[in-house]
């Protein structure tokens, strides 16, 4: 019994592992008015998560309005850089 107790919570923790965010190429977040949040990479360029946490293609140049009336412009439209950075590589 206490074999597969520990053969339990080594399962457990190599899936929690699995599931690891790197976020270190994200520079900061942005919070906007209609729930949805852009990221903005240490390059410059921008990726959008909507309200309900996916990733979300955006035009680059459209203007957003952030939580606290700000405007932010839409620079690049790093759909695939932000859902690696959010849930990670999940193709293997």
């Amino acid at each position: 019994m206490m074999k597969k107790t520990l053969l339990a919570i080594g399962g457990g923790l190599i899936a929690i592992s699995s599931f690891a965010v790197d976020m270190s190429k994200v520079d900061k977040s942005i919070e906007l008015k209609d729930g949805s949040t852009v990221y903005l990479f240490k390059d410059g360029k921008m990726g959008m998560e909507n309200k309900f946490g996916r990733v979300e293609s955006m035009k680059e140049g459209h203007i957003m309005e952030t939580k606290d009336g700000r405007r932010v412009v839409m620079i690049g439209n790093e759909v695939w850089r932000l859902e690696e950075a959010l849930h990670g590589d999940h193709r293997n």
